[in-house]
This record gives structure tokens, sequence and C-alpha cells, in this order.
């Protein structure tokens, strides 16, 4: 067995080893630390250096002048082929970006080496390749006086944007927020989550070398209230903010926006629905409902929470899906068979272990899991949780309707095609939708009935990059993807000329 040691966490640059800094207009910056803990095992492997309201307003101010810079003089090939360079960048340091991705989450290796990591790159290179084709409309426009006119767009950067990520993906959600803002000509102050900072300190490596210039890229570590990022989103030099993670932080930055009526860009929780009908490759069925719960520890936005299954296979699929949870294999994330990773922190995994109680309290059979595994070595410091299979919930229970974000689903069966739509409509979440069967027509149906920003038909996670990604009701406002994040993230000025 191949055991994993704090050891194994690369990429900090500016300080001593184990010292995590901020960036600020191209160098390194202090601050008083706090620590950072390996969830596989509870102990700290790194420092962070919290960024103080001084050092955000720096942050914010070394943005602004670099738009003002060389950076505001690009043309938007010019800026593809800075993306590219940060690409290809990331590609040179995969390794270094694998062992801090991996030391922050705790996730397997194999998951940083072939989702992760290649996403961040792919994420520069397709925004390149989109900003560098991408058109504005034209019109020629004649009045009936016998005035002519041409009236064309300018696409501008919107400024100074603010991008707060989660812990759950960091570097892929991170560059899926900075590639498309630096494509656009912008300049960006990033604050990653406090339990994830290492691969955004990577990153900030990555742009120096990659010939981005000075305060196009700035990034701070730290908390949320009263730290980093209030100090972020209530800054007036912030002309836009996007943000991904929690309803309720999404709503508190809302509300500091409103104030200096800063565009924003949300993509918030989900309490995601599965259908799998009758018809549906059952196997298929399974093992898809296996990964879109139990990925990353259940800890991803587009995960499976609710699965509904038509009455007639629902005994079969319950158990078939309890039996697998079962079967997941434990590890070190060097493993390559390892399946199950840690919940981000014990403060998590508190909440994740409140809601199996919960569970029971409000009259759920608990299939398979419900408690917390036991390794006899050092990963009993860590925060692990068993895969947990539902079922006999009421529709209106807390632990059917709550986002837990762990690994966990409740499964209740329907009988008609309009109750298995209805049910998964009857929630204030509209992030994603999957939905198992062989029947084409009905397909289609799911795509126009529900509402989600993504529906899913047999399979799981399977994107383009092209098209657009958000959430309906509290899952978040605006979309990003393709053209669509160019939309947020530069304001377009009509230019009419008068040829006459």
């Amino acid at each position: 067995m191949t055991l994993w040691h704090p050891d194994l966490l690369v990429g900090r640059p500016g300080g001593s080893p184990g010292l995590l800094q901020n960036y600020v207009g191209g160098s390194f910056v202090g601050g008083k630390t706090f620590p950072k803990l390996s969830p596989v095992t509870g102990e700290t492997i790194a420092e962070v250096a919290e960024a103080d309201e001084a050092t955000v307003d720096a942050a914010v101010s070394a943005a602004r002048q670099a738009l003002n810079g060389p950076w505001g003089r690009m043309s938007e090939q010019e800026r593809a082929v800075v993306l590219r360079r940060v690409a290809d960048e990331l590609e040179r340091r995969f390794d270094d970006l694998v062992a801090a991705e991996v030391g922050d989450t705790g996730k397997s290796v194999s998951q940083a080496r072939t989702l992760d990591i290649p996403r961040g790159a792919a994420n520069f290179r397709a925004f390149a390749d989109i900003v560098a084709s991408a058109s504005t409309e034209s019109f020629s426009t004649s009045l009936p006086d016998g005035r002519r006119a041409l009236n064309y767009a300018v696409r501008k950067p919107v400024g100074v944007v603010a991008i707060i990520v989660p812990w759950n993906l960091p570097l892929l959600l991170l560059t899926w927020k900075v590639a498309p803002a630096l494509a656009c000509g912008n300049s960006v102050v990033v604050k990653p989550s406090e339990e994830t900072p290492s691969s955004a300190t990577v990153l900030a490596e990555v742009m120096a070398a990659a010939g981005v210039p000075e305060g196009v890229f700035n990034l701070v570590h730290g908390f949320g209230p009263s730290s980093a990022g209030e100090f972020l989103t209530r800054h007036p030099g912030v002309d836009a903010i996007t943000f991904t993670g929690e309803s309720a932080t999404g709503s508190t930055i809302a509300k500091a926006a409103a104030d200096g009526v800063k565009a924003v860009s949300f993509e918030l929780g989900g309490k995601n629905a599965g259908l799998i009908f009758a018809d549906a490759d059952l196997d298929a069925a399974v093992e898809g409902s296996v990964r879109s719960t139990f990925t990353n520890g259940g800890q991803v936005c587009l995960c499976t929470e609710r699965l509904y299954v038509e009455r007639s296979v629902y005994d079969e699929f319950c158990a078939r899906l309890a039996q697998r949870a079962t079967e997941l294999p434990y590890g070190w994330p060097a493993d390559e068979s390892t399946a199950n990773m840690p919940l981000i922190s014990s403060q998590h995994r508190e909440k994740v272990l409140g809601y199996y109680d919960l569970a029971r309290a409000e009259g759920a059979t608990v299939l398979a899991g419900g408690g917390v595994p036991s390794f006899d070595d050092a990963r009993d410091g860590g925060w692990y949780v068993q895969p947990t299979v539902l079922t006999g919930l009421a529709a209106d229970a807390r632990t059917a309707t709550e986002e837990i974000f762990g690994p966990v689903c409740h499964i209740a069966p329907f009988d008609t095609e309009d109750e298995a739509f209805a049910l998964a409509n009857d929630s204030q979440y509209g992030l994603a939708a999957t939905v198992w069967t062989r029947d084409v027509g009905r397909a289609h149906r799911a795509g126009a009935r529900l509402d989600t920003g993504i529906v899913w038909v047999n399979t799981w996670f399977l994107r383009d990059l092209r098209t657009p990604f958000g959430g309906m009701k509290a899952s978040g406002v605006g979309r990003e993807g393709g053209t669509h994040s160019l939309a947020f993230y530069s304001e377009l000025t009509n230019v009419c000329v008068n040829l006459d």
C-alpha cells in the first residue's frame, strides 16, 4: 500500500516550506497565518497567510492599474496567445498541481490526474479559442429620411473582477472563471476557499511563468465574514463578482454587490434529482447513480441527492445501489483503487453526520452506510464518512429537501412520468437532473419540463465547455460557458456611424 503523507504537498511559493502566501501585483505577500489541515489525517500540512483589508485593497489597486497597462491594450487574439501559454505551463506543473490538489482535498491522485488538472488546462485553451473567434453584431441602417448609418458592437472588459471559488473542485472551478475573465481583458482578484489554498497559489506561479503581466492575476487568502471574502466583495474598486458556493453565501454577496450595483454571476447549491424509469438500462442507471451520488465524496454541486425510481424496478434498484455503496473501496489517495475520499473538514463532517442522525429521526431506513469507517491507522484522524443510501422519508422531510453535500442519497418510488417530473421539480433548487430511460421522446420531454439548468440523459458530468451552465431558482444567477461567459465578463458598446 502506498501511504499518503503531508510531504507530498508541493507548490509553496513565496516563502519557507509549508507557507502559502498572497500574490499581489506580481509579488508574494505575507500576513498572519492560519493552519491548513489534511482531510486524510487531520494533520497540519501548511500555514496560510491571511490577507488583511490593506492587502485586499492593494490587490484591487494592482488589478485596476493593470487594466491601464499593456494588458488593457492587447487584442483578443493576443490575449488568446497568453491563455494558451498558461495552459502549457499548467501542464508543465502537472505533478505539482496534482500534489497540491490532493493535499488540500484528500481526493484520489487518480481523479486529480484525470479530471481536475487536465480540465484546468482545457479551460484556458477553450476560452482562448472562444474569444479569438467571438463576433459581435452589426447592422446597416436606412432611415425614412434617406440617412444611412452603420451600427456595430465593440466588446470591452468589465474591469476588476472578484472571483470567489469553493473547496470541492478548487483548480477546475477557479480556472473555469479566471480563463474567460482574462480572455475578455479583465484583471482579477481571486479568493479561494480557506480549505483549499494550495493549487491557487501554484496558479499564481503559473501566471508569472506564462508572462501574464503583473497585477492581472492577484490572489488573496482568507475567510469570509470580517476577512478577505468580505473585504473583497464590499470593495468599491471591484466591478463584478463571480461566486460558486452555498446559496446562503451567495445571498450575502448579492447584498454587498447591490450597494455598488456590481454585476454578479452565481452558481449556487443544489438538491439534484435523478429519475430512473423502468425501461432504462438498469445496469447503466445503477452505475451512473453510483457516480453521481458518491463521486468526490458527494461534494459536487452537481451530485444527485434525490433518486426517484419507477415502482416496478424500485426494490431491485434500491438493493443494487445499496450493495454498490458498501463495495466502494477506501484507501489512501495514492492508491489506484480508492473510491471514497474524506470530507473537506471536521466541521463539514459533523454537518453530514448530523443529517445522517436527522434522517433516522425523520423515519428513514438506512440501506447502506450511515456512520464513520474505521481504519486503525492515521486516517482515523481524518474526516471520512460512509457512503449512505436512505429510503422511507416523507417528501417534505429536511433530509429529503435540504442540501447535504456528502455521499448520500434518498430513494423514493413513482408511478407515472408526470409524477416523476413533479417530484423532481418540487425543490427550492434547480441546478441539475439526470434521467435514465430508453424512450427518446421521454428524454426530450424531460429536457423541456425539468426546471434545472442542465439535464443529463443516460449520463452524468459530461459537458461541452461551449454550452450554457448555471442554475435556476436558489441554484444561481446567470450562465457560464462558451459565449455565455463572454456575456458576463465583457460589456458591449454600440457604435453608430453616420454614413452620409
